[in-house]
């Protein structure tokens, strides 16, 4: 059974909250005890990946929930399809910020790669399997390359484009998705063997993509079945 969140309610209390809560830590975390400083960073990468953007720009808009709607995710494809390109330009901005966001508070309270890496994760976890819509989000393709971004943004441009050429190609943004992580994933292993990253930043590389490889095993079964939906074809109601 899904459960309407009210986005007024939402808005008025938890984004409030959160943002507080992100200043609070910002401010006051920098010279605690580096598990402290791990227990804060990972619960609000958390809470701020689970933000479900997607579904309150929606709610917003039109008054529609998007799980029911094509593919009943939350990510910005479904925004696209279900309520058109502007409302999909604000959805895209502030599920990359997350993973931004994230790894910069990674960054900033722990200093460290595996701060800004288990926050990167985080945020991913939090936008794929949110606390606020009963764990059920997204796919995390741009909730990563947010966090990818602050780490590694050559990295980060290299998927982007392959994802882009693809996509173009194929009229799949699944299909795009996927290879552009697997491009990914070659590119960050050929600069860190260069010397360019840190073993760290190739572990979230490769564990991050497989998460979101993960969140598309439907996406691709419908491919191999040829029954995919191709970029532009709108979205159905599905309950």
């Amino acid at each position: 059974m899904r459960i309407p969140l009210n986005p007024v309610i939402f808005s008025l209390t938890v984004l409030p909250v959160l943002a507080t809560a992100l200043v609070v830590v910002f401010l006051t975390m920098g010279d605690k005890p580096v598990v402290a400083q791990y227990a804060a960073v990972l619960l609000l990468s958390y809470l701020l990946g689970s933000v479900p953007w997607g579904y309150l720009a929606l709610r917003w808009r039109r008054g529609v929930d998007i799980r029911e709607h094509g593919s009943g995710s939350i990510g910005m494809t479904n925004v696209l399809r279900t309520g058109g390109g502007p409302v999909a330009v604000a959805v895209f901005s502030l599920d990359i910020a997350k993973g931004i966001l994230a790894v910069v508070l990674g960054r900033t309270i722990i200093g460290s790669p595996d701060g800004e890496v288990a926050a990167a994760l985080l945020v991913l976890v939090g936008h794929n399997w949110p606390v606020f819509l009963q764990f059920r989000g997204g796919r995390g393709i741009l909730a990563g390359l947010g966090g990818l971004s602050v780490m590694a943004w050559p990295v980060a441009a290299i998927g982007a484009i392959a994802f882009i050429f693809i996509t173009g190609f194929s009229r799949y943004v699944s299909l795009g998705s996927v290879l552009g992580l697997m491009i990914t994933c070659l590119a960050m292993l050929v600069l860190a063997i260069a010397g360019m990253y840190s073993t760290t930043y190739v572990i979230y590389t490769f564990l991050g993509s497989a998460i979101i490889i993960w969140q598309h095993r439907d996406n691709i079964r419908r491919i191999r079945e040829g029954n995919e939906h191709r970029l532009g074809h709108p979205a159905s109601r599905t309950g």
